[in-house]
């Protein structure tokens, strides 16, 4: 088992001890150097630009990729009393929700699951904000308050999606990894990366996406939003399937040209961890 630095590391916000590749570090130094054959992600937290010589080559199909509210003192974000405090470590989650409710106390909340959960039960925070589908992997979907609709909280870009990362030019591993390759979440997960790399994503700057296929056409959502919740930018692409990553790619851009440069250049909010 290897253990990385994201996972020892839980005092201080991702974007304060740099970034979601620290989820990833160590275990592609291992697969580069042929100690381990295969690395599994959760694929949100991988960096668009991966080390030289690893790939993507595999998608799992993807598990529900909303984001789930949960809360001892409410059903549902609508129903928090003013000033209650939610913990999330995702900048992305505290903008969204900063912009849905002004009146919200958002601190960071590090841990894995069952240490934020903990947290909420002994009252240190009014309700956080986590992944469902972690939730769904862990057999815990049923303490969720309320399932928060993508019109109020659109995920992280592949949140979701389990991807497979191999050596490129394994022929081997790739000839397993085929076999398993969900093609809607690989169509999918292209678009909204390729939309996070248009843009330079990273855990520092709140950005938000969402593909779904229907019909034989592929929908892509996307949105940045300030980290205080004061300013937002949306934009939507319709396309063929094939064309997954350039529909993110054009996305991106316009989104960036419609925030302007200082959009990105954001000091990374303060708060006292909890």
């Amino acid at each position: 088992m290897i253990r990385t630095t994201g996972d020892k590391v839980r005092d201080r916000t991702l974007a304060a001890i740099g970034g979601k590749g620290l989820f990833t570090k160590e275990i592609e130094e291992a697969l580069a150097a042929g100690t381990i054959d295969l690395a599994v992600h959760s694929l949100k937290d991988v960096p668009t630009v991966l080390p030289e010589g690893l790939v993507i080559a595999c998608h799992l199909p993807r598990a529900d990729p909303r984001d789930a509210f949960l809360s001892r003192h409410a059903k549902g974000l609508a129903d928090l009393p003013r000033g209650a405090i939610v913990g999330t470590s995702s900048l992305r989650r505290r903008a969204q929700l900063l912009a849905a409710r002004r009146d919200l106390t958002v601190l960071p909340l590090r841990g894995n699951v069952e240490t934020r959960l903990r947290k909420l039960e002994e009252g240190k925070v009014d309700a956080t904000v986590l992944a469902l589908a972690g939730l769904e992997r862990l057999g815990l979907a049923h303490v969720a308050t309320e399932i928060l609709p993508v019109e109020l909280m659109l995920p992280a870009p592949a949140q979701g999606v389990i991807g497979i990362e191999a050596r490129s030019g394994d022929r081997r591993a790739e000839r397993y990894l085929a076999a398993i390759d969900d093609a809607a979440a690989s169509a999918c997960s292209r678009a909204e990366r390729a939309l996070l790399a248009a843009l330079d994503g990273s855990c520092r700057t709140p950005i938000a996406a969402l593909a779904e296929i229907a019909g034989g056409e592929l929908r892509l959502r996307a949105r940045i939003v300030h980290p205080d919740g004061t300013q937002r930018h949306d934009t939507e692409r319709r396309g063929a399937i094939p064309d997954a990553e350039r529909l993110g790619h054009d996305a991106g851009a316009e989104l960036r040209s419609a925030a302007g440069p200082d959009f990105f250049d954001l000091p990374i909010p303060e708060g006292i961890p909890v």
